[in-house]
């Protein structure tokens, strides 16, 4: 489980296929990131939840499957590539973001990039099964737990604060740039129970 609160970014090192794994390996910005990190933890890498199979003293190595390559923004992610990184959350931390599982809902685009004073208004279009699922409530892009400002029938917005900018790689959005959306988990179950009760 995470909370959405990105703890920095990592650089896209190497992106290597074997057979049916593709393996990739971050150098993380921000090295606390590496402290005490081991093979076997979790780690959000763009808001998939990922595991890591190797590590050193500047980068780890994780692998994902073709399902989970297919279905994200990996598959259009390069060498060199900026990604986000987040520690899953420890019992006993606050949760100041929301709860974020990892597991990415939908690939979707950015329709709309505009600079209001020192924040970045983002509009993304929303993929039509999970219309019921987005309020002004939270969402995960990128993995990064934002507040949704605005929803229309086939989008929604988000407002990007100068720290979010600084420490994510969401400063670079530009209109039809790819992210990875996870819808709120709260919302899933609700939207699920209101389905079957109209069953």
């Amino acid at each position: 489980m995470f909370s959405g609160l990105v703890q920095g970014t990592g650089k896209i090192t190497e992106l290597q296929k074997r057979g049916e794994t593709i393996e990739l390996t971050l150098a993380p910005t921000n090295a606390e990131i590496l402290t005490e990190l081991a093979i076997g933890d979790s780690v959000a890498v763009d808001g998939t939840c990922l595991t890591v199979v190797a590590r050193d003293q500047r980068a780890f190595r994780v692998t994902l499957m073709p399902q989970t390559f297919e279905k994200t923004t990996f598959r259009e992610r390069h060498t060199g590539d900026l990604v986000n990184l987040e520690r899953s959350v420890q019992v006993g931390d606050r949760l100041e973001g929301h709860i974020v599982t990892g597991h990415v809902d939908e690939v979707t685009h950015v329709v709309e990039r505009r600079v209001n004073e020192n924040a970045i208004e983002v509009r993304f279009a929303l993929p039509r099964r999970l219309q019921g699922q987005v309020a002004q409530g939270s969402v995960a892009i990128n993995g990064v737990s934002l507040t949704v400002m605005a929803v229309g029938p086939d989008w929604f917005s988000v407002g990007l604060i100068p720290h979010t900018q600084t420490v994510t790689n969401l400063d670079q959005l530009q209109e039809g740039s790819l992210v990875n959306l996870e819808t709120d988990i709260l919302g899933k179950y609700v939207v699920a129970n209101l389905q079957r009760g109209a069953e």
